[in-house]
């Protein structure tokens, strides 16, 4: 069974489809079956795998109403062991008449229910808790939140871990918070390692020991539809979230 891993912060701009491309793109170069859900309706995932959004037929918009099914959508990439399941902005169209369906929160679940092809899955989230973010959460065996080195990084995370506990109560009790990963560290200040300090008081036990740094080659990559391993294999950006792949498979089975 695909071990299924949504990174969700409700925060805009914290890495969260840099870290999802990047992840699954270490996955797969470990020789793990990798599919990205880009379950967010701005559809970055999918431009920044390379693909022209112009020229897609089918995607989650038309799984998540039940009119395909998601293996007819998914795409394989450029890369060996990795594929897509791509979105549009048509998303947040489908979202709105996703409010008043039947089974709205567990319309993902459903789609992936026997999908048997992948040794991960990964959701990549919007930045609201909306949703199409309960739906990736129900689905989802494991939350990776990815938290910016910032002056506000832990704002707003106690209404997300506050859902996370609903979630578990009713739709989804096996959902586990697989590591808080802090993103866009610049060692060089002062306050990086104090942010850093305080997401380790929240979640000592479930911090990442790899730390993403602020890099240029991590935020030109997607410009170039690659991830930063195909763009830059020798930057710091890539070497890190090799590293944190290697942590993700550690920590996903024990």
């Amino acid at each position: 069974m695909a071990r299924v891993i949504a990174v969700t912060n409700q925060k805009g701009g914290v890495g969260k489809t840099t870290t999802s491309i990047n992840v699954a793109y270490f996955l797969s170069k470990m020789g793990k079956r990798t599919l990205i859900i880009d379950f967010d309706p701005q559809g970055n995932a999918t431009s920044g795998l390379g693909i022209d959004k112009q020229e897609l037929g089918a995607t989650m918009a038309e799984v998540i109403m039940r009119q395909i099914r998601l293996a007819k959508v998914v795409l394989p990439t450029e890369y060996k062991d990795l594929y897509l399941a791509p979105s549009t902005s048509h998303l947040a169209n489908t979202e709105v008449e996703l409010a008043q369906a039947d089974g709205r929160f567990a319309r993902l679940r459903e789609a992936l229910n026997g999908v048997i092809d992948y040794d991960y899955i990964i959701i990549d989230s919007p930045p609201s808790l909306s949703l199409l973010t309960v739906n990736g959460l129900v689905a989802a065996d494991y939350v990776l939140l990815p938290v910016q080195a910032e002056f506000y990084a832990l704002e707003g995370l106690g209404q997300l871990l506050e859902s996370m506990k609903l979630i578990r109560k009713g739709l989804n009790p096996s959902l586990k918070l697989l590591g808080v990963l802090p993103t866009m560290m610049d060692s060089r200040t002062t306050l990086s390692s104090q942010v850093y300090d305080e997401i380790k008081k929240y979640f000592p036990d479930k911090i990442f020991k790899t730390t993403i740094p602020r890099n240029i080659r991590l935020a030109e990559a997607p410009s170039h539809g690659a991830p930063v391993g195909v763009y830059d294999r020798f930057s710091k950006g890539s070497r890190a979230y090799k590293a944190l792949a290697k942590e993700i498979v550690e920590r996903t089975s024990r």
